[in-house]
């Protein structure tokens, strides 16, 4: 599933393409994704300015000049893909077709159909489910260690869990943490209540660390993930645990082999000699 970085690079590239634009046509292929589109969902949209697009943790977010916003979820296999002239015939799996004023074509696709397109409007958008109990942003400033540690102090499941829990910290998913939890020395399976003052500070560091570089590497391509202009990301080309099982951990001072356990049903890769 696409995590923050990967989200953050669809939205930069939806706000480069469509930032002014204006739909002139919105087409349904299919009467539903993970859920049903909403009745008028086509009329809402056709016709309007977009006025920004941006990002809240996992979820890209199209506002339009009339105060609604489109939230977008990508789910495991959804993926927006932008033409700057007529593409071909649609694929099966093409489930949105949009065109701009412009001559922008944008298409959803998602074989999987896990993602889905709901509409809200301003006013309601941080009360939407989706958003009501979410966490901080790791990359906004309200986000610290301090912070981090309070929202961990009476979670007594592990460090590695904790992070999965879009309550805690918005947008961080399985890579990540495992690559946050290695560059800050922490072992996947400490307690999460046990994270406070100094080693809080340095997790938090390391999640911001993390996130940034993988923004700029466009994100990590592992199985169906592309930018929307189908280049792949590549920040998978840097993961220093993920994925690594039996691979020497990359600190020199050490060498011992990556390990693989499974916590809440996803893979954990970590050192068990540099992390503690």
């Amino acid at each position: 599933m696409p995590e923050l970085p990967e989200v953050e690079t669809v939205a930069r590239g939806l706000e480069a393409a469509l930032k002014g634009d204006r739909f002139t046509k919105v087409e349904l292929r299919r009467p539903n994704l993970r859920f049903p589109f909403e009745e008028g969902f086509t009329d809402k949209l056709t016709g309007k300015i977009i006025t920004d697009v941006s990002r809240r943790a996992k979820y890209a977010l199209i506002y339009f000049e009339d105060d609604t916003v489109m939230i977008c979820h990508l789910g495991m296999s959804g993926s927006f893909r932008i033409y700057p002239e007529r593409p071909g015939a649609p694929d099966k799996h093409d489930h949105v077709l949009f065109e701009t004023e412009n001559g922008v074509w944008v298409r959803y696709h998602d074989p999987r159909r896990f993602g889905f397109l709901l509409l809200t409007t301003r006013d309601k958008l941080w009360d939407h489910p989706t958003f009501k109990d979410m966490g901080p942003e790791p990359l906004g400033n309200e986000f610290s260690g301090p912070v981090l540690a309070e929202r961990l102090k009476n979670r007594k499941s592990p460090i590695k869990t904790a992070l999965l829990d879009q309550k805690v910290v918005a947008g961080i998913g399985n890579i990540y943490a495992c690559e946050a939890l290695y560059r800050s020395g922490i072992s996947p399976t400490r307690l999460a209540n046990t994270i406070k003052g100094a080693r809080a500070e340095k997790l938090a560091a390391a999640i911001r660390q993390v996130l940034g570089e993988a923004i700029e590497s466009g994100g990590s391509t592992l199985r169906n993930y592309a930018h929307t202009d189908g280049e792949l990301g590549y920040f998978q080309h840097r993961f220093q645990v993920y994925d690594h099982e039996g691979d020497p951990c990359v600190n020199a001072d050490c060498s011992k082999p990556i390990k693989r356990l499974v916590q809440s049903g996803r893979s954990t890769f970590y050192c068990s000699t540099c992390q503690r």
